[in-house]
């Protein structure tokens, strides 16, 4: 969401932001309203003062006993309460259309984010480790499929495609990479564990900005909740509505939750395997900062990202996202992609985007200040720590063996009780 008081002293800015994101100049539109709705505003201040100043004159036309006056400034009183309706209705109507414009547009970029309309104009900020040379790689749904560990088929006699069932050691190596990165995040980077709901209602969705704009990419419960996309939500609401202390900020949380995505556009992408599924799980990371600290906070916040994989030793590099290729409510974002052999290429297994106060607004979150009466917006910022079920892909296929086993990771052994390597199942 936008400071509407922004857009008219910067309605060139607004409109050349917009642009960026490939999208046509909207501040003329949402100022004619933004017109309209003060005007009407004004027009409901000029009753209430009348109002207001007729009732104090009935009081003192009653006390002199002028009959007259008195039944008047009734009439008065009487025309303007039915005049308020009218206006306050104008004046919301006016409101509400400025708002549906505006949830409907995603954050401005960042100064810094390049130009570009999709993935092709991504750039390359730094790479760590080396791509394994493995002779006949294979892909994870090859590597679990014969170990006897990854079920696509149960799954989808019980729920239909985009769903998988992992049985034994893989169930238990997605639980242990689970519990590392919330161990590292929680022992080492200062983060809170949380274990929020999985099911919200629409305001919640509003705030991170998933509603109206992305309703086909959830589901829906039969009621007034809906399955959470990402831990992203719940754990940005924790603030959501809160006046806090600047003083107390960055706030730092992780959850380790199911993920629930329709991938409504995803027909004919990665119908195979576990990359794009409609039940996945992943470790959320979110901060809530002072305006004044994002921009450190991000760079911290993807730090603690790619540490994940150094420490399972697997191959990535960081790319920051041009203006096209951004997610609805980023200001800037990084995308951490991990080497998968079995591929041939680097896939993406963590965004970690600084929203500014684009969400904070939308959730009406703010700070203020030690000794100061004013407040303003906090900054949001989230990022998978890492998705849980792609690091699994990834651990699979560089750690795979020629004798079609997986070795563990040095970091995963003391969570899979000292077993050394995966093998397939007698």
């Amino acid at each position: 969401m936008f400071d509407i008081k922004w857009i008219r002293e910067n309605p060139d800015a607004f409109d050349a932001g917009l642009a960026r994101r490939g999208l046509g100049p909207r501040a003329g539109e949402v100022l004619m309203l933004d017109e309209d709705a003060r005007k009407f505003t004004h027009a409901l201040n000029d009753l209430q003062e009348r109002r207001n100043a007729a009732s104090k004159q009935i009081g003192q036309a009653k006390a002199k006993g002028d009959e007259d006056e008195f039944n008047r400034l009734r009439e008065e009183v009487d025309r303007i309460k039915h005049q308020m309706p009218a206006a306050e209705a104008e004046q919301k109507k006016k409101q509400d259309a400025i708002r549906d414009i505006l949830s409907g547009l995603p954050n401005i970029p960042a100064d810094d984010v390049p130009e570009g309309e999709d993935e092709a104009a991504n750039v390359e900020v730094r790479k760590w480790g080396e791509p394994k040379g493995l002779n006949n790689a294979k892909e994870h749904f090859d590597i679990g499929e014969a170990l006897g560990q990854m079920d696509f088929e149960t799954a989808a006699k019980m729920s239909g495609s985009r769903f998988v069932m992992l049985k034994g050691s893989l169930a238990r190596l997605e639980r242990a990479i689970a519990s590392f990165m919330l161990d590292l995040h929680t022992g080492e980077f200062g983060y809170t564990e949380c274990q929020p709901p999985l099911l919200v209602r629409d305001e919640a969705l509003y705030g991170t900005g998933q509603l109206p704009k992305f309703a086909e990419d959830l589901f829906k419960s039969t009621g007034d909740h809906w399955l959470i996309p990402t831990a992203e939500v719940s754990l940005t609401n924790i603030v959501s509505g809160d006046i806090l202390d600047e003083e107390e900020l960055p706030l730092r949380f992780t959850a380790w939750t199911p993920c629930f995505r329709s991938e409504a556009g995803a027909a004919g992408r990665d119908t195979r395997g576990m990359i794009r599924l409609h039940q996945f799980s992943k470790v959320e990371l979110v901060s809530v900062t002072a305006p004044d600290q994002s921009n450190a906070e991000h760079e911290r916040m993807t730090e603690c990202a790619e540490e994940v994989l150094k420490r399972l030793e697997l191959p990535y590099r960081t790319m920051v996202l041009c203006t096209g290729d951004m997610g609805f409510g980023a200001r800037k974002t990084y995308d951490i992609e991990v080497w998968l052999p079995g591929q041939g290429q680097y896939r993406e297994i963590s965004s970690v985007s600084n929203c500014g106060d684009f969400q904070a607004r939308r959730m009406n979150s703010r700070c203020r200040p030690k000794g100061e009466k004013q407040t303003k917006f906090v900054h949001t910022l989230n990022g998978s720590g890492l998705a849980v079920g792609r690091t699994l892909v990834a651990v699979l296929e560089n750690y795979q063996q020629a004798d079609g086993s997986v070795a563990v990771p040095e970091v995963l052994k003391p969570y899979m009780g000292g077993v050394e390597k995966i093998e397939a199942q007698k």
